[in-house]
């Protein structure tokens, strides 16, 4: 087994809710929290940044609130997710923000920081880092993060194309604390398998597009409910990174998915929280190759559920 911090142990479902870019909002998180799974949502989200202060309290308060009324219950803990990248001119002030507010968990990703764990470890939190690579995991360590998060291939958002089998087992070879799997994980079944090949949570996103609480629009979260991972295009033109998207949305806006341009890394931007090209391409929808096992929009809070009996269903089936 491995070896858990004390807010990521005895979770009630073994699930993170990945941040999802500009969509993740307070009212998800919470409703990820009280339905037993550990809610995130990106800093860059809360905008303009004086906004993140209200968020952060928001959330605190209600699941402080939450669980006074449901001792034998509480929410599982919620986490800030922390765009590393030198053009994210707002990570100072979000970090004074992260450390006012103790929040439990901070998600890092595109770049391993020592000075970002450390304020985090300066009050007990817990930093997890989001990596592609065996090599990328082994820095993010190196640099005092206290687990992994494996974004394999089929994951949404800026994903990796390594198989999971393959990345998981790396990674596992040499460290043994706590490991997040992503890629294409949508249902109870899944979960099950992340853990069987050595994860200890299933990191799940796409499919909570598809909910009443997210911040997407209507024709965005129906996508996601038509969709299948043959409407998943994998291309670095949007952010200067490669990342999965949602073909529907590539045509609507003029392009061929099946003849990108390569975009440019140099071009990334996170300068205010507005994120590279976000207005250029506001109407490219990112999504990850499991939303086939996506049939409804549904509240969080129900599809949890699902995935809860779909994880007991799958562990009986192998009579665990």
């Amino acid at each position: 087994m491995s070896k858990l911090p004390p807010v990521l142990a005895n979770l009630p479902l073994p699930i993170i809710g990945s941040p999802l870019f500009i969509i993740s909002n307070p009212k998800l998180v919470i409703a990820q929290c009280k339905a037993g799974v550990v809610g995130s949502m990106p800093a860059l989200n809360a905008r303009p940044a004086a906004q993140l202060e209200d968020w952060l309290a928001e959330i605190t308060e209600e699941l402080a609130a939450y669980n006074k009324a449901n001792p034998d219950k509480p929410a599982a803990p919620f986490a800030i997710n922390q765009i590393v990248h030198k053009s994210n001119d707002r990570l100072e002030h979000d970090m004074e923000m992260v450390v006012k507010y103790k929040v439990p968990i901070v998600i890092t990703s595109l770049g391993a920081r020592t000075d970002v764990n450390d304020a985090v470890h300066s009050y007990g939190g817990v930093t997890l880092h989001d990596i592609i690579n065996n090599k990328f995991a082994q820095k993010a360590i190196e640099k005092g993060a206290d687990g992994i998060i494996a974004v394999a291939a089929g994951a949404g958002g800026h994903a990796g194309v390594k198989s999971p089998f393959a990345l998981v087992q790396e990674i596992r070879q040499w460290f043994d604390g706590p490991i997040a799997l992503s890629g294409s994980i949508a249902t109870g079944g899944a979960v099950l398998a992340a853990q069987a090949m050595g994860a200890d949570f299933a990191y799940i996103g796409t499919a909570f597009i598809a909910t009443e609480e997210a911040r997407a629009s209507d024709e965005y979260k129906q996508a996601i409910v038509d969709g299948t991972s043959d409407d998943i295009v994998y291309s670095s033109l949007f952010t200067g990174v490669h990342g999965n998207y949602l073909a529907p949305s590539i045509v609507k806006a003029g392009m061929d998915p099946a003849n990108l341009p390569e975009g440019d890394v140099k071009t990334m931007n996170f300068g205010g929280g507005e994120g590279s090209k976000a207005k250029a391409w506001k109407d490219i929808w990112g999504s990850g190759q499991g939303i086939g096992a996506v049939t409804e929009v549904a509240t969080a809070g129900a599809f949890i559920e699902k995935l809860k009996r779909e994880y007991q269903e799958a562990r009986q089936r192998l009579a665990l």
